[in-house]
């Protein structure tokens, strides 16, 4: 039996020798290891944090002792050694672990994620309620290098000057975020990096004094001034202790009975103390180390060959960078924006080709967009390519910095829909229904390659916000030769006419529209409207398309309350429809959808082409 086998809490960890925990680490790497090469998820992050958690835990008494850990992708780790070990073969699968730290799942995680920044806000507030409630537990934020590059945690720190709050943030610095770290926090956090040997020199000194007998202890307490003059010699100005935090580190991250001795250190403090901990990414397995961008979230791959990385599948992220490109070989304002996203949003080659126009701003999607419409304002073309649900960030710019001063900007949205695998954090099924709130924004949402490059060629020649949303992954297959086209949507009849039902949808989902539609065997005279504007929508269109019908069956793959189907029946309603024609919208009504693959997760808000169709059947029966 393996040591990780007789691990169920982390108590279990406190009495093991340190020969032991090596073990444990390379235990831990194998299971991670296994796991995600036959589930997919985030890999590198988590081979670089083993040690570091172990510490944590053996240090610390958690759940009593609170730990956040930013994003929540580099939970695993934690995971394993706080109970779910037994579990964890379910990872991101449909009714199993979440990929990230989750309330709901465990008393170890007091503090759900999946977004970059909120960790020290979070963790400020817990320690802040457990001082107020006379409670002595410490409250411990781990917090990658690439957060540090959100605002958010900025606005944590400048709060964390309190005396006697037992709160110990640890940056986590493995030199990476998703894309490669950017930007001058990056610079100087790998000059604090090379003071490493301030640290090692402050520690050997330390017990050197502790070993003299009688005045020992004495000349350790005495040696703080001159350890602070040392540290001034070494490391020049340190950012985080000018913020008022104490600061301890960098150490190796790899090193348990160090990492222990520091953090031991952290909990003497009488105020919140930073440790800044260096690890690497992808520790423990050669390809991740030597490839972090590539390993940071992975499908499905085979342990022995490692993902191949050459391999160049189409996507709508990879055809939304050769429309980029193609666009910015001839119009010299295209500039791309990305929040440390350029791999996952198709931007490698833009960036190849373009680099004085590309900018990855780091993980700080509400600086892209405001950054975008400075450029905007001096007649360049910004283009934000950022994931859904990151866009929820950008509300107030979108609204404030962009839609009120009427300046250009385009926005692809990627990972729009019900997200495979990240869970409830990362569902793209939101952004259709805020973001149609925005004054003078129009949003596309393309089921095809050929949809898009027609909505971004619409886009780079509008003079306003565009908003041009799109699924992970590759164009679904089927017979598309007989759509009709019909300005900003398309129409397939399946009968002659007259037509009993239309049904109304947009983007990838169409394709279990139109399979449900075979499934009911020509059972009634069936009208399949597919939307490609989304908003504004253009009623008059749509009205003469649905002229006659006695059954409307509005589809959407996002959020019912405020969603498209929501404002097409408001419509219909207002045309006083409603005594004429029987209208069903199928949306998302529980938009709290847990991790899954797409099949669990369309077949639990009814999307599967079976259950369309029985629904649209049991309508034409009724009416």
């Amino acid at each position: 039996m393996s040591i990780l086998d007789n691990i169920s809490s982390p108590k279990d960890l406190k009495g093991l020798s340190y020969s032991d925990l090596d073990i444990l680490a390379d235990e831990l790497r194998n299971k991670i290891l296994d796991t995600v090469s036959n589930n997919g998820g985030h890999l590198a992050s988590n081979l670089g944090i083993v040690e570091t958690t172990i510490a944590i835990h053996r240090i610390f008494n958690s759940p009593e002792d609170q730990i956040v850990l930013d994003v929540g992708h580099q939970s695993y780790v934690h995971k394993l050694l706080t109970g779910r070990q037994r579990e964890f073969d379910t990872l991101r699968q449909w009714e199993g672990l979440s990929g990230f730290t989750n309330r709901q799942e465990s008393i170890y995680d007091p503090f759900g994620a999946g977004h970059s920044g909120t960790s020290i806000s979070a963790a400020l507030g817990l320690a802040t309620a457990n001082q107020l409630n006379g409670k002595q537990n410490y409250v411990i934020a781990v917090v990658g290098d690439g957060s540090f590059t959100n605002g958010m945690i900025y606005e944590a720190l400048n709060n964390c000057t309190k005396n006697n709050l037992k709160l110990i943030i640890i940056l986590n610095d493995n030199e990476m975020s998703i894309s490669e770290n950017v930007g001058g926090l990056s610079k100087y956090l790998s000059r604090i990096r090379t003071s490493e040997k301030y640290f090692s020199l402050k520690h050997k000194i330390q017990m050197f004094f502790h070993k003299i007998p009688l005045v020992g202890d004495h000349l350790v307490s005495t040696t703080r001034k001159l350890k602070k003059r040392i540290k001034k010699r070494v490391m020049n100005e340190n950012l985080f202790e000018n913020l008022g935090l104490d600061y301890l580190g960098p150490i190796e991250g790899g090193k348990i009975k160090k990492l222990e001795t520091v953090l031991r250190e952290a909990k003497d403090k009488n105020k919140c103390c930073l440790v800044h901990v260096h690890t690497v990414k992808g520790k423990g397995y050669k390809p991740a180390e030597d490839n972090p961008e590539i390993y940071h979230s992975v499908g499905a791959f085979d342990l022995k060959s490692g993902v191949d990385a050459t391999k160049k599948s189409i996507s709508f992220s990879s055809v939304f960078g050769d429309i980029l490109c193609r666009e910015a070989a001839h119009n010299q304002s295209i500039c791309a924006i990305t929040a440390a996203m350029t791999s996952g949003t198709g931007l490698n080659e833009f960036r190849e080709n373009y680099p004085q126009r590309f900018y990855d701003v780091g993980i700080a999607e509400e600086h892209a967009v405001t950054f975008g419409a400075g450029l905007s304002a001096n007649q360049k073309t910004p283009v934000c390519a950022i994931y859904s649900t990151f866009t929820q960030r950008v509300y107030d710019q979108l609204i404030h910095d962009v839609a009120i001063q009427k300046l250009p900007m385009i926005m692809a949205l990627d990972r729009c829909g019900l997200v495979p695998g990240d869970g409830i954090t990362h569902q793209g099924i939101y952004d259709c229904s805020y973001l149609a709130s925005i004054p003078g924004i129009e949003i596309f949402s393309p089921e095809t390659y050929a949809e898009m490059d027609q909505s971004f060629n619409h886009a780079f020649y509008h003079n306003g916000l565009v908003v041009i949303r799109y699924p992970k992954g590759m164009e679904l297959e089927y017979n598309r030769s007989k759509y009709k086209s019909l300005g900003g949507l398309s129409y397939l009849d399946f009968s002659t006419a007259p037509y009993e039902v239309a049904i109304i949808t947009y983007g990838r989902i169409t394709k279990n529209a139109y399979d449900a539609i075979k499934l009911l065997n020509n059972a009634g005279h069936i009208r399949l409207i597919k939307l490609v504007k989304v908003y504004p929508l253009d009623f008059e269109k749509i009205f003469s398309l649905i002229e006659g019908v006695r059954v409307i069956y509005i589809l959407e793959e996002g959020i019912k309350s405020g969603g498209i189907a929501e404002k097409l029946a408001s419509e219909f309603a207002q045309n006083d429809m409603m005594h004429t024609k029987k209208i069903l919208i199928r949306a998302i009504e529980n938009p709290l959808m847990e991790q899954g693959d797409l099949a669990s997760l369309y077949a639990s808000c009814g999307f599967q082409p079976e259950q369309i169709a029985a629904e649209i059947k049991d309508l034409m029966k009724n009416n």
